[in-house]
Formats: C-alpha cells, structure tokens, sequence
C-alpha cells in the first residue's frame, strides 16, 4: 500500500488517488450477450447446456428438490447450525423494523389520499459459489424477503461439487425457500430474468455476483422482457478513519478483511498519524501471512493506499466524497462526527465494530452499494422486497372542489381530453 500526505498532494492528485479503477465491461458484455440471447430463446435447454458448460454440473435437472435440501442440512454439524440460527435471529430482529407503515389522509375535503406497501410477488435471488459458499448471502436476502411477505422466492447457487454445501441447505430451509436451482452465472440470471418453460420468471433480481453475473443483471434490467435489479454492483471496498489510539491489529485485520474479497477490491486507511501508518503496514505484512487468501489480498492492497490526513473533519469530507460501501471509524471521540457522515453504506464505530460482525450477523444487512453508488442509495432493507401503492377516492363534493384546479391545470399542458374527464362529471354527474 504506498501512502500519501494530504498537505503535500496537490488536489488534482487527490481526486485521481481516490478514483476508483474502471470497470471494463466491453469484453465481458460480448461474451454475456449470447448466453442471455440462448436462454431467452432455447430456455431450460439452453441454461442446462451452460450449466454444464461454465458451472461443470454433470446432472440432468438444475432443480434442487426438498428432499435433497433436508438431507444436505441434516449433515451440517451442530456448531454451525447455532450460528446460522443466531445470525438469522439478528437479522429479522433488525429487519422486522423495517416494515413501513401506510398513511391516509384528506388532502381537501372529499378528497381522499392513501399509501401502502404490498411485497413483490416473484423475486430472484443469487448466491454467489464460487471460490466460496456465501451461506451469509442467503441470510441477508432470504430474511428480508420473508419479512416483507413475497410470495414466491426463487434461489440461484452454482455447486462447488455434486451437492448443494450442508451449510448453504440449512441457511435455505432457516429462510423458509422452497425453490432452489444449482445454477450460476449469466445464464442463471437469464432463467430467473426471462423465464424458462419450467422456471417462471420473477420480478426482481437482488445478489452479488461476479463481473458476468454483473453484467448480466445490469443487461436484464434494460431488457422489456426482463425485470429489475437490486443495486448497481461493483467491487467490495473499506475506507478505515483511525488515529494513534486505536490498536494497529485491529485496523490491519478490517483492511484484510476486505482485501481477501479478491483481487479488484479497495481498501483504504486515513489516520491522522505517519508514524501509526507506518505500524500499520508491519502489521499487514504479519497477518498476510496466514492468510489462505494471501495472493488475493495482495492484489487488492497493490491498487489500495493510506493518507495522512491533518485532522478528522477533513477525512470525513474526503470519506464523504468517496462514498465507501463500509466506512469503519476507530479514533477517539468518534462519535461526536457521526451527524458530519453523509455518504455510507454502512459504518462500524470504534474499537470493537469489525466489518466481519456486519457482514456477518450484527443484524445489519451486508448487501451495500459499492463505487460511489451509496451517494444515492442505501443497501437492501425489507423495503427493497416491497413496492408502494397510492389510492385516491374523491366525493361529489371533493371533485367539485378540485375540479377548476385540475381543469386549469390540463388545459394549459393542452391535454383537453384531461380535462373532459372532469368536465363531463360534474355536468353530468348525480
């Protein structure tokens, strides 16, 4: 990680230190488009036919049935059944709060206005498998789903082997899924998107993946005949604030933490302390040691960097103005700047708030907008499962009292047919 002094970088060069690398789609899109083209056209066929040829499944059925699910689960052990259990009891805890309430109210008299949130009925959910089993994924999109009372939940998880990974099964049955498919990939969000003869499409998509599962949801999103997605994706990425007095272990763990992600992701650390930087970067270097991940880490930590900042007002600025998917602040009297955070999709405050408890089983979801995005939108919630309804129901006498206003209203934008509708009410109405 190279280190930078704010009062010697010039701003020009601040701006480009904190740009993020470009996400180059080109080639990746080339090779999605087709994959998305087959299973529009040729359906199960064609995703049972990438299945085979990109997730190396070897069956006759992408269908995972109950009774695979129920076997799979009983061979987890006892230990992890408990976690999952209690990092499902904090995230419904948490989420359950999140329902929103509906409001009615008379914006005039006889004219009635009300709101009120109905669950979307189909949605997809991904649940990358690749180089890991993201048994925590299933937890913060299953739960939220359930919650909010979706009708139909659809899960799609390539296999790392022959069968669905114990853990993986009993997280599915804890969120009360009944339709499970061991697909992934571009052609699995192509079958949740479009539909298949056997796989009725949903309504939206949520989930990370990697950059072709990335692709594929942005592609489906601007398709008529596919569907909406949670959340623009782009790498995992910390930005840690710490001072002399927050532990240097502590901060190279949470900048590993998000290192070991993979290659492309960022991580970076303001402190208001060379010296401490300094010590910070002895400590990487000793915990990078035992890490399984160690090459992963390094790639990431080669295109991340710290700064020595002059105070902490202006590494909340610069923190605002990057918008990290995790902001971690560990410096004395953090929390007298917590109303100065705009731009987050989540925060860890102090000593003792590692990112791994969010991701994890805080109660918080870890499913946040990356590459600025949390500038303009939050992470998912209940809410992400669920769709506003407004009503209206006007009287006689709420229509007279509206009627000029409306009438007006239509015919300046010249929509005279507008303003018929209410004309021909009151002329004729009983």
């Amino acid at each position: 990680m190279k280190i930078y002094d704010y009062k010697n970088t010039s701003q020009k060069d601040i701006v480009s230190i904190f740009k993020r690398s470009a996400i180059s789609t080109d080639q990746v899109i080339e090779t999605v488009k087709p994959i998305l083209s087959d299973v529009k056209k040729f359906g199960d066929r064609a995703v049972l036919k990438y299945a085979r040829k990109l997730d190396r499944f070897t069956g006759d059925t992408v269908v995972v049935s109950q009774s695979e699910l129920i076997s799979a689960a009983k061979k987890l052990d006892a230990s992890t059944k408990k976690a999952i259990k209690t990092a499902a009891a904090n995230i419904e805890k948490f989420h359950m709060r999140q329902i929103p309430a509906g409001y009615a109210m008379e914006t005039m008299p006889g004219v009635k206005c009300w709101r009120k949130h109905l669950p979307i009925e189909n949605v997809g959910l991904y649940i990358p498998g690749g180089s890991a089993v993201l048994v925590s994924t299933m937890l913060m999109l299953g739960i939220p789903a359930k919650i909010a009372g979706c009708k139909r939940v659809v899960v799609c998880s390539p296999l790392q082997g022959k069968e669905i990974h114990p853990a993986l099964a009993y997280a599915v049955r804890v969120c009360g899924i009944k339709e499970f498919y061991k697909v992934g990939g571009a052609h699995s969000i192509a079958m949740m998107a479009f539909g298949t003869e056997k796989v009725k499409k949903v309504n939206k998509i949520f989930g990370p993946g990697n950059q072709y599962v990335t692709v594929a949801k942005a592609l489906v999103s601007n398709d008529h005949a596919g569907c909406l997605i949670d959340m623009p994706a782009g790498p995992s990425e910390v930005l840690v604030i710490a001072d002399a007095t927050a532990n240097p272990a502590f901060v190279a763990s949470d900048l590993l933490a998000q290192a070991e992600h993979g290659s492309d992701s960022q991580v970076i650390l303001l402190t208001t302390s060379a010296e401490f930087a300094k010590i910070v970067l002895k400590e990487i270097k000793f915990q990078i040691q035992h890490l399984p991940r160690k090459e992963l880490a390094e790639k990431s930590l080669a295109h991340s960097f710290i700064m020595i900042v002059p105070n902490f007002s202006q590494a909340i600025q610069l923190s605002n103005n990057y918008a990290p998917e995790h902001l971690i602040i560990n410096f004395q009297d953090s929390e007298k700047y917590l109303d100065k955070i705009r731009n987050a999709g989540s925060v860890f405050i102090g000593q003792y708030s590692p990112e791994s408890v969010g991701d994890y089983a805080s109660g918080t979801n870890h499913s946040l907008p990356t590459y600025g995005y949390a500038k303009s939108i939050g992470g998912v919630s209940v809410e992400s499962f669920m769709k506003p309804i407004t009503f209206q129901q006007l009287t006689r006498k709420g229509l007279n009292n509206i009627s000029k206003t409306v009438i007006k209203l239509a015919e300046t934008e010249k929509l005279d047919a507008h303003a018929n509708a209410v004309k021909v009410r009151i002329k004729n109405g009983n």
